[in-house]
């Protein structure tokens, strides 16, 4: 039955990948629609990294094995490759939907939990600020690689949008001159309460699975 309860534990890997990459599809455009990604930068970055860490942590723990977290993220990158083949297929361009770097930062995740011994404080303290700071650094390089942003957005607006919400030029640089920065500064506090969150989870699931 040992078989049989891996199984189990990697097929909920699958499951979860699944519905956080679809959660953070909603949560916004930051980087799966290019026209708004500049504007949205650091919002989006604290939603997206805050979903992986509770989601690889939660993984992580419960399986006990350092790559767990990598693997999660492989997942999830997969399934929005998927999506990304699905809107090129409808007739839009290659760069209108790019693909989130969530692999990179699941590898420090995993780092830090094999480096201190599989040490669960450090797995949420030390890989929870390596997720946030390093999730917008990878993905505003993975941005500066596509087209401009503006270019799709005028000519390829979003179809869910309405008209009267075609986007508009964004306003770079009004609110904050360094989104990566901010975004990392951000993620780097909150990502760590959500890897917590996560290991608190994971938790509960053991309760729920010796009652």
């Amino acid at each position: 039955m040992v078989w049989l309860r891996r199984t189990t534990h990697y097929l909920f890997i699958v499951v979860v990948a699944v519905n956080s990459t679809l959660l953070t599809i909603n949560a916004g455009d930051y980087i799966f629609y290019t026209d708004w990604m500049w504007t949205s930068f650091v919002v989006f970055s604290v939603s997206q990294s805050t979903m992986l860490a509770v989601g690889a942590v939660y993984y992580m723990l419960f399986t006990g094995v350092p790559g767990t977290a990598t693997y999660y993220a492989t997942i999830m990158t997969i399934y929005t490759w998927v999506a990304k083949g699905a809107w090129f297929a409808l007739g839009y361009p290659y760069d209108f939907i790019v693909v989130p770097v969530w692999i990179p930062s699941a590898m420090l995740l995993d780092l830090s939990y094999w480096a201190t011994r599989r040490n669960k404080h450090a797995a949420i303290l030390i890989g929870g600020s390596l997720v946030g700071l390093s999730f917008p650094l990878f993905n505003m390089v993975n941005l500066l690689l596509v087209r401009d942003p503006l270019e799709v957005a005028f000519k390829y607006p979003r179809p869910t949008l309405p008209a009267y919400m075609t986007p508009i030029e964004p306003q770079v640089g009004k609110f904050y001159n360094s989104p990566v920065a901010l975004g990392s500064g951000a993620g780097a506090v909150l990502t760590v309460p959500i890897a917590a969150l996560g290991a608190k989870l994971n938790t509960w699931t053991y309760r729920w699975m010796a009652a």
